[in-house]
């Protein structure tokens, strides 16, 4: 997987308040989204990988409770988090 420290660093930087805000909602959507698109690709190239389909479906879950619960709180944020990910729903 290509997700190395400094990708996860500049995508805390874009979605979070801060660098180190790792815990915040929107950095971690954003995180799940990141990876949900490099295991996407790799299934597209790899369609009998069945250990991978189940790890996709698993965090797809996470990013939609996340989702769910961000709704919840905060309406706005939530709005503007899937125009700026481009997440449809």
């Amino acid at each position: 997987m290509s997700l190395t420290p400094e990708i996860k660093k500049d995508i805390f930087e874009k979605h979070g308040e801060s660098p180190q805000d790792t815990g915040s909602p929107e950095s971690q959507i954003a995180l799940f989204t990141h990876r949900i698109s490099h295991m996407t690709d790799h299934l597209k190239k790899n369609k009998k990988d069945k250990v991978t389909h189940r790890a996709l479906v698993n965090l797809v879950g996470k990013r939609r409770s996340l989702l769910n619960y961000l709704k919840k709180k905060d309406v706005e944020r939530y709005r503007a988090l899937i125009k700026k990910l481009g997440i449809r729903k």
